[in-house]
């Protein structure tokens, strides 16, 4: 029986426990006793990428903001998606966690973050959201959200913010114009939806499974417009 190792840990702010385990190849990142993420299901990740990087018509200079780095999967997706000219911002709260896919995952994701259009900020996303909204910074054409299980549940309590009428009104101001923000859930959210409808967003919801051959779409991501 081939082993599990515990690669690396460290604690969030509010003293959650994240840790990277290894076990045949493959890595996990677990949260206290949780796991959030793995380089073995990742088709969600990608569709979250897939969905929020699909516009409706070219973007040259695509400017794109992904909130958390996890395991890097939803960061190569919109790479793959957008030009040679776009930028993807990274908003990583933990920086342990960016030094874990640089230093820990056997060069798994050394070609996204050596990528000249990868920017890895080290902040939290709603700073990078915010700065956009009173226009130090210029809009994103697309933001990735995938910072929780969804506003019903969170991984980091401050991200509420992110769902609430404040936040959703400063995430559409850091938006260009027809801009899109994809919300990743670990199930359908309908409150979600209803929020981001009040707060005139045109929305659709996307059911979506866990890898490509799964019957069952428990997951779910939220796609907002800004019109």
């Amino acid at each position: 029986m081939k082993p599990t190792t515990n690669v690396a840990e460290t604690h969030a702010p509010d003293g959650a426990h994240f840790r990277l385990i290894e076990h045949d190849g493959d890595y996990y990142l677990y949260m206290n006793d949780r796991q959030v993420m793995s380089t073995k299901m990742t088709y969600s990740e990608r569709m979250l990428a897939d969905i929020g990087c699909d516009f409706s018509g070219p973007r040259k200079e695509a400017r794109i903001l992904v909130g958390g780095l996890g395991l890097g999967f939803s960061l190569r997706r919109a790479l793959e998606l957008t030009g040679p000219d776009s930028r993807c911002e990274v908003a990583e709260l933990l920086p342990e966690v960016a030094r874990w896919n640089r230093e820990l995952l056997k060069g798994y994701n050394d070609d996204i973050l050596n990528d000249p259009r990868t920017v890895v900020t080290i902040d939290d996303v709603f700073h990078c959201i915010r700065k956009a909204a009173n226009g130090d910074i210029p809009p994103y054409d697309a933001i990735l959200l995938d910072v929780d299980d969804g506003p019903s549940s969170l991984l980091q309590p401050q991200n509420s913010q992110l769902y609430q009428g404040e936040g959703l009104s400063l995430l559409k101001q850091a938006l260009a114009p027809n801009g899109r923000i994809a919300f990743w859930a670990v199930e359908k959210d309908p409150r979600l939806f209803r929020s981001l409808k009040k707060a005139k967003f045109w929305v659709e919801e996307y059911p979506v499974a866990k890898h490509e051959r799964a019957k069952r779409k428990e997951h779910a991501i939220y796609l907002a417009v800004r019109r």
